[in-house]
């Protein structure tokens, strides 16, 4: 009885918390500028209630909790509206219970339902036993993303309410989570220009990640919290009364450093905690006098501030005139405090400030009235992933690794020679730059002039340089671009360019095989294809066929002889030919025959031992001083492994200690070949003779 009392209250409690969740949920809502749809929001909760009744999380509380605490990151650290929300919280709905995305659909349309799907498909991992076929999934969430970027928006959010949680996680499902959160969620986030989301995904990783190290920092700057303050309070208290004097509205915040920030900085600089000097910065955030005015107000506290401390040269960042891809939008200075430190300022207004807290992907054609200025920069990007996943790579994982390297990249700002800017990636190359502006300008670059100087296809490109693509007609993608391409979109497109060509040449080989074949009055069949293979040390079927379709194997008379069996298959029993009697030719042939009791199998590795070398020296007939044994090795693989072998181990073998000159020696070894090479050619040229 007392059990069944426990349990009853036990449920209340837990009906009341998700309860307070809700409301917390619709308030925050009500809070919004977003149209206040109450019943859509409030029919998704009670569908997704009902759906996840009597299942628990793994830390102990209904499944339910999670779902609504999406939502929340979703309204209140995202800024979606109502399609949104609902869908947050059906996001689990598909795949943990019986109901289907047709059935979400006749209930609450097809936006909602969509967005559900999205979901649905990349639930799960991107690493593990099925990494390649979540790797698939991931590609699909991404394709979605050009459609309708608030899936990628509510997986992020579902992401970080899982890193939240992942404490009640096994150890090594944590690490793994953290794993992939730091590989893809995190660079996502920021591409996206949700910072503060980003920051809080990546210090969770590297807690679950680096416990320790996380503690250590974690320790030390609450150790010189006491002293950043008092630093902060007297560098801030000029800057105030000058903003006082200015009549703006502002706030001015200090910004910490992350953990995963500093840590990371210290392993890229190889420096001490103690050596990092930007732990603090400081942040002006102010209303503009009016929205035209905006761009003005932030060089007027540029200024001002910058009378008061002396700023740094080099250190002025603008992303006021050309915001980031992402729309980030600040300007950066970096001034010398009056203790001898420079402190970084970044000055923005309110609107910059929602942008870079929240992405402006959140405002992305879903608020009244449409977007804001910088959508532009957003499309660009997602028709780059639009264009990488029309192209299909073989490996999927390949193909995340190519999406991240523009994910994380800071960014550039190079000229057309009209004076157009484009906004490139650091590290970009002039290769990525004609890339950028067309596939075919690429693939048909031969160079470019970097500031009217003449530069190759490697050159890394700067900020400000202008840059003039220089094409020819005769050129042609080559397989080495893909080593210094550093783009996304240049690297898919040479990939593409370079299969598409394999493909053709491949083709064009089949159809010189089997005219060879027709000529030769040949059979063409796997076992004399593989002798043609094997003929021209090919890996195999393919590459025989690339390479006779490129035209760097040209089919002749050495190949119909290999393939009629015309050319015995092993030319050392020529090399005892006699012109005499046969009576002679015969003679050393049986004497060899008795030296062939042990053979040597060169497909193994042969270790140098007394034992060894005995077996070589009598199987190859060289002189008994087996310090130069490997001068009379025959061309083969026991040659390669003999003086691949250290000359030295083996001297030291025979504890002789004599010094030999190696690079002489390998010198006379490869004489020794070529003059082999040239006695087999004429024992060749003898015996084709012979034959005709």
């Amino acid at each position: 009885m007392e059990e069944n009392v426990s349990q009853k209250d036990k449920e209340k409690v837990e009906e009341e918390m998700i309860e307070q969740a809700f409301q917390q949920l619709l308030n925050d809502y009500l809070a919004t500028k977003h149209r206040k749809r109450i019943e859509i929001i409030t029919k998704a909760f009670n569908f997704a209630n009902q759906a996840h009744k009597g299942i628990k999380r793994r830390s102990g509380e209904p499944y339910i909790m999670h779902p609504l605490a999406v939502a929340q990151i979703v309204c209140t650290e995202i800024g979606l509206g109502s399609t949104s929300i609902c869908a947050a919280l059906l996001h689990d709905v598909v795949e943990d219970t019986d109901y289907t995305v047709e059935d979400i659909e006749n209930i609450f349309g097809p936006k909602i339902a969509q967005i559900v799907d999205g979901l649905t498909k990349i639930s799960g991992g991107i690493f593990g036993d099925r990494a390649s076929a979540q790797a698939e999934n991931f590609k699909k969430l991404l394709l979605t993303m050009s459609d309708d970027i608030r899936v990628i928006l509510i997986k992020i959010a579902d992401r970080l309410h899982n890193m939240r949680t992942l404490g009640s996680m096994l150890p090594n499902k944590q690490f793994k989570i953290a794993g992939e959160t730091l590989y893809i969620y995190a660079p996502l986030a920021n591409r996206l220009g949700l910072y503060k989301i980003k920051t809080e995904l990546e210090n969770l990783s590297f807690r679950y990640e680096h416990p320790e190290e996380y503690q250590e920092i974690e320790n030390k700057l609450a150790a010189t919290a006491t002293e950043r303050d008092k630093v902060f309070k007297e560098f801030t208290a000029p800057i105030r009364a000058q903003m006082d004097k200015m009549g703006l509205k502002y706030r001015i915040l200090a910004r910490v450093k992350s953990i995963y920030s500093i840590w990371n900085k210290m392993q890229t600089k190889h420096v001490p905690f103690e050596e990092i000097y930007d732990l603090l910065a400081v942040r002006i955030i102010f209303e503009p006098r009016n929205a035209d005015e905006e761009l003005n107000d932030c060089f007027d506290i540029y200024v001002s501030i910058s009378k008061i401390y002396k700023p740094h040269p080099d250190r002025l960042r603008d992303w006021v005139s050309h915001p980031k891809a992402n729309g980030y939008q600040a300007l950066h200075v970096t001034l010398m405090g009056n203790n001898g430190q420079w402190i970084e300022v970044q000055i923005r207004s309110e609107r910059m400030n929602d942008v870079a807290e929240q992405g402006f992907a959140a405002h992305w054609k879903y608020k009244e009235g449409g977007g804001s200025e910088d959508e532009g920069e957003l499309d660009k990007w997602l028709r780059t992933i639009k264009e990488i996943l029309d192209d299909p790579q073989p490996d999927a994982i390949d193909f995340l690794d190519t999406i991240k390297l523009n994910l994380f990249a800071s960014e550039i700002f190079v000229f057309t020679p009209k004076g157009e800017i484009k906004t490139m990636p650091q590290n970009s190359t002039a290769l990525d730059f004609a890339f950028s502006l067309h596939t075919d300008i690429g693939s048909h670059c031969i160079g470019a002039k970097v500031n009217h100087k003449l530069v190759p296809l490697s050159h890394k490109l700067q900020s400000g340089d202008q840059v003039e693509v220089l094409t020819s007609k005769s050129q042609r993608v080559q397989p080495e671009w893909e080593v210094f391409a550093t783009t996304a979109r240049a690297r898919a497109k040479i990939a593409a360019i370079l299969r598409k060509e394999q493909r053709t040449n491949q083709k064009e080989g089949e159809t010189l095989l089997n005219e060879f074949f027709k000529k030769e009055e040949l059979r063409l069949d796997d076992m004399l294809v593989d002798k043609l293979v094997k003929a021209h040390n090919m890996k195999n079927r393919d590459e025989l066929l690339i390479a006779i379709g490129n035209g760097k194997i040209v089919l002749g008379d050495l190949d119909k002889n290999a393939l009629k069996e015309k050319q015995g298959t092993n030319w050392k029993k020529f090399l005892t030919f006699s012109f005499g009697s046969n009576k002679d030719s015969k003679e050393p042939v049986e004497e060899k025959i008795p030296q062939e009791k042990e053979k040597i199998n060169t497909k193994q590795i042969l270790k140098l031992t007394e034992e060894n070398i005995d077996t070589i020296v009598a199987a190859y007939g060289a002189r008994e001083d087996r310090a130069y044994f490997t001068r009379l090795v025959p061309h083969s693989e026991i040659e390669e492994q003999a003086y691949n072998l250290s000359v030295s181990t083996y001297v030291e073998q025979e504890d002789t200690r004599e010094k030999i000159d190696i690079v002489a020696l390998n010198a006379e070894i490869a004489e020794i070949v070529k003059r082999e090479q040239a006695l087999r050619d004429e024992i060749d040229k003898i015996i084709a003779e012979i034959e005709n």
